[in-house]
């Protein structure tokens, strides 16, 4: 959950969990627990884990027993990792520090499987590539990629303008942003695996205005830093938004797609 520069708090993942955890694919883990049924005792690698949220989702649903082993660059998130065996007795938990950009085979050695939930977009083209080759050979569920598609309900006549803002934003520095499904898929193309793709979209409305709020001020944020001539208008917009959110009148979806590689 942290790489390519990009530093998230514990905060907001404790924020967005619940929200993740009904967007991700329940078909692609009902697919991944069917490949995985005889495989004995799994080794899971969770890439750019962060607090551990993938592997309270994904764990319930895959046989066991289980050893998880969760990378990310931040010490602190990778304690909250550990913490927690979602109420598993058949799962164990490791934490490691490592920059995804710089993973290799050796990093991976006896993974049964390979995870990560809300990365890739935060990759470049160099990293993500370097990540499928380190990964080649084992199944992969990569879930909760963005697909730069945003629709809010009621309309606003900004929404389109911030929506293109804030996708140039996530390309900055190289980053795929919403660019990183179509690139995973090519990819993975020259090789023998078999890519599954699903959308997995975040729904939020009235029971998520919280969520709601902390991600459209971030949302507006990223696109006024792109596109400076917004920044006069997004107070008054950002306001209505809020408004409506708070009120239980905004439904937002924010679109994703998860990746299931099986060999």
């Amino acid at each position: 959950m942290s790489a390519g520069g990009v530093r998230v708090s514990p905060a907001w993942l404790q924020l967005r969990e619940p929200a993740d955890a009904a967007a991700r694919s329940p078909e692609l883990a009902e697919r991944l627990a069917e490949h995985l049924a005889c495989a004995g005792r799994l080794v899971i690698h969770d890439l750019g884990g962060g607090s551990g949220a993938m592997g309270r989702w994904l764990a319930p649903r895959l046989p066991a027993p289980q050893h998880w082993v969760v990378h990310d660059r931040d010490a602190d998130l990778l304690k909250l990792a550990v913490a927690d065996r979602a109420g598993l007795p058949l799962v164990t938990l490791e934490a490691r520090r490592t920059d995804i950009a710089c993973l290799t085979p050796a990093d991976l050695a006896g993974a049964s499987l390979v995870t990560a939930s809300a990365l890739l977009d935060l990759l470049s083209a160099h990293d993500l590539a370097r990540m499928l080759r380190a990964c080649r050979g084992r199944p992969m569920l990569l879930a909760l990629t963005v697909l730069g598609r945003v629709s809010l309900s009621p309309a606003d006549r900004l929404d389109a303008r911030m929506a293109a803002a804030f996708n140039a934003h996530q390309r900055r520095d190289r980053r795929l942003g919403p660019d990183a499904v179509a690139a995973a898929v090519d990819g993975l193309r020259s090789t023998a695996a078999r890519v599954l793709v699903r959308p997995s979209p975040w729904q939020l409305d009235s029971a998520h205005a919280d969520l709601a709020a902390e991600w459209l001020g971030g949302w507006v944020a990223a696109a006024c830093e792109q596109e400076r001539a917004l920044a006069a208008e997004a107070d008054a917009y950002l306001e209505r938004r809020l408004a409506q959110a708070t009120g239980g009148e905004l439904a937002v979806t924010v679109d994703h797609a998860d990746l299931l590689v099986l060999r």
